[in-house]
């Protein structure tokens, strides 16, 4: 017994400055305290002109909507289509509120009110109606959100012939002058106000 004592006695001799510097064991939790009341929610931003186009194909097929908003920075543009080819596709919105098939010419070129140059990518560009690619999914189908900057509002597609918005065969390469070389007009829409 007198050796186990001492030998216990050894080891906690032996062991005790290592046991002084052990971390303590955590402090308990304090008490939980009630969640601090949330900021107040800020008010959605009142809602600015509205407008939208029902677009249809040459045949009259309905497609979709797009939806244009304006705010205190440039237009909210969102759109749902369906049925249209897959891939990437042009879309502008056009000088003149009119749409008849096939070939959608009547809605005139894009909307350009400060004479500029086509594309985003242009040294003297873009036409307010210049707006990014879609990107329409094997099953045809797009959803898109987008911001258009730079002058456009939706007051102004309101003028004497009012506008329409276009979706093209091909792609919008952001640069050649007049279109983006986006080939024909596979759908269109004219602008209405809601």
């Amino acid at each position: 017994m007198k050796i186990r004592a001492l030998l216990t006695a050894t080891v906690l001799t032996a062991a005790a400055p290592a046991l002084a510097q052990a971390p303590q064991a955590a402090a308990p939790a304090p008490a939980e305290q009630p969640p601090a009341a949330a900021a107040p929610k800020q008010p959605a931003p009142k809602k600015g002109e509205t407008a939208k186009a029902v677009m249809r194909d040459a045949q009259g097929k309905d497609l979709g909507e797009i939806t244009l908003e304006q705010t205190a920075g440039g237009v909210v543009i969102k759109g749902t289509l369906t049925n249209l080819a897959p891939g990437e596709h042009a879309i502008h919105i056009h000088e003149v509120g009119k749409c008849e098939a096939p070939d959608f010419k009547t809605a005139g070129g894009h909307f350009n009110p400060t004479k500029k140059a086509h594309g985003i990518m242009a040294t003297k560009g873009k036409h307010h109606g210049d707006l990014p690619n879609l990107y329409v999914d094997p099953e045809g189908k797009v959803q898109f959100d987008t911001f258009a900057t730079g002058g456009l509002t939706v007051k102004s597609l309101f003028d004497k012939d009012g506008s329409a918005i276009v979706v093209h065969a091909k792609q919008d390469d952001y640069y050649s002058d007049p279109t983006g070389d986006a080939g024909g007009r596979i759908a269109c829409g004219v602008v209405e106000k809601q």
